[in-house]
């Protein structure tokens, strides 16, 4: 109850503090530019998660260096959930080929910005939902955090709503459908919730690839996509032997996947991007 009360507050404070930036800058201010280690970048002056880190320095850089070991300059790598290119634009200059995924519309115009910006070339990015069909998918748009724009979650939660975020809809895609069959050397995906669905979508693109990166948050699995850990598991293909849980700074093969995996739902405990590897 008082983790819960905790988070409230903490969040409706987020909410108030977006809302008075963007209040003082004004309304026409659609984006800040500002020079990072990940690039130069514009960001919506509301984000206080990825756009607020950018502005202060960098995001994501241990995840860059811990992810930019499996690639070299002939990789080609797919991010799921680009956002507005964080990871995607510094990812790029290590590899000759970068497809990006982003569902949400405004991110989707910064994140073209951004590749501009950055020169980067070799990236290709879609406006696109992944799924696991062709559908019109209800879609909320987060203010204070907009990476953590989602699939309208089937269970409520104060942490998807505290900033009154607008619903809309989005297409939403097979990967395999959509993109078609290609190998990557390294997939990310990480959609709030959605990965399952993206996973089941891509079944054969994963059977090609050689490493899998995915946001495993239980509060997500629960109440975003509804689904159990073994749901989960069952749209990771067989060849993924090895799983490395870098918040834990460890690995386990295929035969314990299971019960880390329960264990860490059951004590409500998540990772960023959990590491699958075919080894």
């Amino acid at each position: 109850m008082l983790k819960s009360l905790y988070w409230r507050f903490v969040l409706s404070a987020k909410a108030r503090k977006s809302r008075g930036l963007r209040k003082r800058l004004g309304h026409n201010i659609r984006a800040i530019i500002t020079e990072s280690e990940n690039g130069i970048f514009a960001v919506d002056p509301e984000d206080l998660e990825v756009g607020e880190k950018l502005r202060k320095g960098g995001f994501g850089l241990d995840e860059i260096e811990r992810l930019g070991k499996y690639l070299n300059a002939e990789s080609k790598v797919l991010i799921v959930g680009s956002h507005i290119g964080s990871l995607a634009i510094p990812l790029a200059k290590k590899c000759a080929k970068l497809v990006a995924v982003e569902a949400n519309p405004d991110t989707f115009e910064l994140l073209k910005l951004n590749i501009s910006l950055n020169d980067c070339n070799n990236i290709k990015a879609h406006n696109i939902a992944a799924s696991d069909k062709r559908e019109q998918l209800k879609f909320l748009k987060s203010r204070v955090n907009s990476g953590g724009s989602k699939r309208t979650p089937k269970n409520h939660n104060f942490m998807y709503d505290y900033d009154k975020p607008e619903e809309i809809e989005v297409e939403a895609y097979s990967l395999d459908e959509h993109l078609g069959v290609e190998s990557y050397d390294l997939v990310i995906m990480d959609i709030e919730g959605s990965e399952y669905f993206a996973l089941k979508g891509m079944a054969e693109t994963l059977v090609q690839s050689k490493v899998l990166v995915v946001e495993f948050l239980p509060h997500h699995l629960r109440d975003v996509a509804g689904i159990t850990v073994d749901e989960f598991l069952s749209v990771i293909p067989d060849g993924f032997v090895k799983m490395t849980i870098p918040s834990q700074k460890r690995s386990v093969d295929k035969t314990s996947f299971e019960a880390e995996l329960k264990a860490m739902f059951a004590a409500d405990k998540g990772d960023d991007g959990l590491i699958f590897e075919k080894v």
